[in-house]
């Protein structure tokens, strides 16, 4: 029979988030602070409680996974130290968190996408590309689940439930968040999509120099997109998919098997032939290039023969040059275009991340530019985890071997937000002390020496 384990309270200062160290390094990096705390007084911050205070606890929070204004209450436990390390000065009540980000929230959304941009700037971010010099800016909506609410703004979404559809923009195969936006759960994708382009590729700018590439699902196929990309302020090469609306699909087949080259057509079994190929039409005066990818099925994949054969068409609209113009050096082939577009579906991946690793897809607030103030400062909090995640990806001293490209934001939560340390202070000096049992220790004190100020 094993010894007996005896719990006794002890007077040690140890800290479970010691991450948040991290954390508030970098929000300081960031302008955040000072302009949120520029916002004109109003009746709930007469109080010694600042902007800041509560924007900073709010994004703290975030990173690490909690989202409800109850969780501020944790903090309050050490009040002193998450001031501290966060950069501001108090920790505010769970009344207080509600009614003052309630009361700034229609007065701060260009300063948390300002914020948003400055956590990739002010790090050196360097978003990695898709396909040659290309980096990607994925743009899609994606219903949050905020069923059995009265909260403002929650309708009926696509997926058949009560909630809110965002639109969101990722840049970098990364998935760093670029911007978002909340949106009522009815909003078709394409409404007010032209101006959030615009503020995103003007974001990207800011990030990178290299050439842009956008993707977006068959939601934003529009011409109004289209011209935005060719317009000389917001210029930037895309992959749409079409919406085939009421195309005949058999036109797309007969096209294909005139048009299509041998080398381009696949067979991948009995019974199946796979057409891909380009086409050219005009989107007011600008001629567009079109890939499809037209898929016949005369046998199905258990070997039985159908009655009428079984046709599936994709195509998509792109900017990308392809073999049949004489003037790019470099083209884009029909099947590259075609992987690239599918590549897109990556950011699935991010959505989930959001919505389940940063506990977003329930929003705490009733107040629609409550919770689209804290959509922003929870891509804000997202971002600065995938950065601490992609800074400890580059030395091999983390106890995960497995050969990955990017860390799950769960991941780096558990391991380097949540580690444990203990605070000392010593000659007028706050220091964080590892425990050597823990193996993400130089892990951890690596990212925080790259990313503090």
């Amino acid at each position: 029979m094993g010894k007996k384990i005896v719990v006794k309270l002890g007077n040690e200062r140890l800290i479970t988030p010691g991450g948040m160290a991290t954390v508030g390094a970098i929000l300081r990096r960031t302008k955040l602070y000072e302009q949120v705390d520029q916002i004109p007084a109003t009746e709930h911050n007469k109080t010694r409680i600042t902007n800041s205070d509560v924007v900073g606890a709010q994004i703290g929070l975030l990173c690490m996974g909690k989202s409800d204004y109850t969780a501020v209450n944790e903090l309050k436990e050490e009040a002193d130290y998450y001031s501290l390390i966060l950069g501001t000065r108090a920790i505010a009540s769970e009344e207080t968190q509600r009614q003052r980000l309630d009361a700034i929230s229609p007065y701060i959304t260009k300063t948390l996408e300002a914020a948003l941009t400055q956590t990739m700037v002010s790090t050196g971010i360097n978003p990695t590309p898709c396909y040659r010099d290309f980096v990607p800016i994925d743009v899609d909506t994606v219903p949050f689940d905020n069923s059995n609410s009265k909260k403002e703004g929650v309708s009926r979404t696509y997926k058949g439930y009560d909630g809110y559809t965002p639109v969101l923009a990722y840049i970098g195969a990364e998935g760093y968040a670029l911007g978002g936006e909340l949106r009522n759960g009815s909003q078709h994708s394409q409404k007010g999509t032209p101006a959030f382009l615009r503020k995103s590729i003007k974001s990207a700018r800011k990030v990178t120099d290299a050439p842009l590439l956008l993707r977006m699902d068959s939601g934003f196929d529009s011409e109004e997109n289209i011209c935005l990309c060719y317009a000389n302020a917001t210029r930037t090469d895309f992959i749409i998919k079409r919406n085939l609306r009421r195309e005949d699909k058999s036109g797309w087949l007969a096209l294909a098997m005139d048009e299509t080259e041998e080398a381009d057509i696949r067979m991948p079994r009995e019974g199946k032939a796979v057409y891909t190929g380009s086409t050219y039409r005009f989107v007011k005066n600008i001629e567009v290039r079109i890939v499809y990818e037209v898929t016949l099925r005369t046998i199905n994949a258990d070997g039985q023969y159908l009655l009428a054969p079984d046709l599936d068409v994709a195509t998509y609209w792109t900017s990308l040059a392809g073999p049949d113009d004489d003037e790019c050096e470099n083209p884009v082939t029909d099947a590259e275009v075609i992987r690239l577009y599918r590549d897109h579906a990556t950011s699935e991946q991010f959505h989930s991340e959001l919505k389940t690793d940063f506990d977003l897809e329930r929003f705490p607030s009733g107040n629609f530019a409550t919770n689209a103030s804290i959509l922003l400062m929870g891509l804000i909090a997202y971002n600065i985890v995938r950065i601490m995640g992609q800074e400890s990806l580059k030395k091999d001293d983390a106890p995960i071997k497995r050969p990955v490209k990017r860390r799950r934001a769960k991941t780096v939560i558990q391991n380097l937000i949540y580690i444990a340390v203990r605070v000392v202070h010593h000659a007028r000096q706050v220091s964080l002390s590892l425990g050597r049992s823990n193996a993400w220790r130089h892990t951890f004190k690596r990212v925080h020496e790259a990313l503090a100020v």
